[in-house]
C-alpha cells in the first residue's frame, strides 16, 4: 500500500516533519501575540514588545508573576496555567527575535527634558537605552512610552509589589513630571 502512494506518503512526512519542527513553543508563544504582536512587537501604546528582550529578563518577569512576586494587572492570570519550563522556553523563545524598536515622535523640549531625567537611568540601560550593562537589564530605546511610564509609576507605588530594589529607589528619585518626560525620551530613541 504505501508503494502505491509514495507522493502522498513524501507528503504526509514533510508535513509532519515541518510540525515537528515548529514545536511546542511557536504554539505557546502564538497566545501572546494579541496583546504583544507578532514576533513580539507590540501595535501599543500600553503593551510592551517582547521580542529580542534579554531571555534571563523575560524568564525572571514570567517566573516573578507567576510566584505573585511581581505585580500585574493581567500578566500573573495569563502564566499561571504555564509550567516554569514552559516560561523558560517562552522567554528563549522570545529572546531570540531581533529588537524592533517603535520610535516615537517627541519635540526637542521633551527630548531635552527627558534626557536630563534619565541620568540615573543610564548607569543600567544606556544613554539612550539601547545598550543594557546586563542580561537581566531590559532594552528601553523605541519601546513604547505609555507602557514604561505605567512601568515607573507602578516602582513608584509602595502598593505594587515591584521586587528589583534598584530600579524602585531611582524611580522614586525622579520628580513626578519626569516620569512621562524619561519614558518619551526613551520612545523617542532609534538605537
Amino acid at each position: 500500500m504505501i508503494a502505491r502512494y509514495p507522493l502522498l506518503l513524501a507528503a504526509g512526512l514533510a508535513l509532519a516533519g515541518s510540525l515537528a519542527h515548529a514545536g511546542p513553543t511557536d504554539d505557546l508563544a502564538r497566545t501572546c501575540n494579541g496583546c504583544h504582536g507578532l514576533n513580539g512587537v507590540s501595535a501599543g501604546p500600553n503593551m510592551p514588545s517582547i521580542g529580542g528582550l534579554p531571555e534571563t529578563y523575560l524568564k525572571n518577569l514570567l517566573l516573578q508573576w507567576k510566584k505573585g512576586e511581581r505585580y500585574a494587572a493581567t500578566m500573573d492570570r495569563h502564566v499561571k496555567g504555564y509550567s516554569d519550563d514552559e516560561l523558560a522556553a517562552l522567554a528563549a523563545y522570545f529572546s531570540k527575535l531581533p529588537w524592533v524598536p517603535v520610535v516615537q515622535k517627541a519635540d526637542d523640549k521633551t527630548l531635552a527634558a527627558g534626557k536630563a531625567a534619565t541620568e540615573r537611568c543610564e548607569t543600567c540601560h544606556g544613554a539612550t537605552g539601547g545598550e543594557p550593562d546586563d542580561a537581566e537589564t531590559p532594552r528601553l530605546n523605541g519601546q513604547w512610552a505609555g507602557y514604561m511610564e505605567l512601568e515607573l509609576l507602578k516602582y513608584r507605588t509602595e502598593a505594587a509589589n515591584m521586587p528589583h530594589k534598584k530600579m524602585r529607589n531611582n524611580a522614586r528619585k525622579l520628580d513626578e513630571a519626569d516620569v512621562g518626560q524619561a519614558a518619551r525620551y526613551y520612545a523617542a530613541q532609534p538605537k
